[in-house]
């Protein structure tokens, strides 16, 4: 998937979550990391709460995460915000599959029902709708008439077209960020796995030296005991003598 082609999908779906003109948001964040608020709201032209606003209902989605820092000038925290890719393309996967099955209902309602037109409104109705009304239009009171579902059909085919091939595209980069990541993890892991077995050495290196130590301490004791006990024994003998 090209960067255009994502940002523009990313662009809608935030559009669609948190309104109108609050895509613009994905083009600042879009592969980059830990972008202070303050710069967000400069260059979207909005205040700080306006702009907090749009984050946080995409932080409730999981789509961007944030870390905070303490301004020790002004002492308040500065919010830094990081989009999540991963999570985001799975987001898009979910609204663009509603999107088709929408459009499938849409295009096997047309391929086998009948819809009415009134043409002076321009305002088209089913058929249950325009047989509640008399075949009326309940607003300008002219008579409905057919209406022609070849070019709906022809419009709802090519919009599924292009949903399934944006689907595609979001499921192709979907796999090569997951494998990414999963390459990413299998990476930390052995890291980790290597540091605890450092750890483990180190503990039995440590072990190892305190064992010989508190046996060194023995038998040094017991040379201390036996020394102490020939002593005695060589004065007994002495005496004796």
């Amino acid at each position: 998937m090209t960067f255009t082609m994502l940002v523009k999908l990313l662009h809608n779906l935030v559009e669609e979550m948190a309104g109108e003109n609050t895509g613009r948001i994905v083009e600042i964040l879009f592969n980059k990391k830990d972008v202070n608020e303050f710069i967000i709201a400069k260059k979207m032209d909005l205040t700080i709460n306006q702009v907090r606003n749009i984050l946080y209902k995409l932080s409730a989605e999981g789509l961007v995460t944030f870390i905070r820092k303490k301004d020790k000038r002004k002492g308040w925290y500065i919010y830094y915000w990081t989009i999540q890719t991963e999570k985001c393309l799975l987001k898009l996967e979910q609204s663009l599959k509603q999107k088709i099955q929408g459009l499938n209902g849409v295009l096997k309602d047309r391929e086998l029902k009948r819809f009415y037109v009134c043409k002076s409104c321009g305002i088209e109705v089913n058929e249950e709708k325009a047989l509640e009304n008399g075949f009326s239009c309940e607003e300008c009171a002219e008579v409905y008439e057919l209406s022609d579902n070849t070019g709906p059909i022809r419009d709802t085919k090519s919009k599924t077209t292009r949903t399934e091939k944006d689907m595609q595209l979001v499921v192709d980069e979907l796999k090569k960020v997951q494998e990414k990541e999963s390459k990413r993890r299998s990476r930390v892991n052995k890291k980790e796995e290597k540091e605890v077995a450092k750890k483990k050495e180190i503990v039995k290196a440590a072990k190892a030296v305190v064992r010989a130590k508190v046996k060194a301490e023995k038998d040094a004791l017991k040379k201390k005991v036996v020394k102490k006990v020939v002593k005695k024994a060589v004065k007994k003998v002495v005496k004796k003598k």
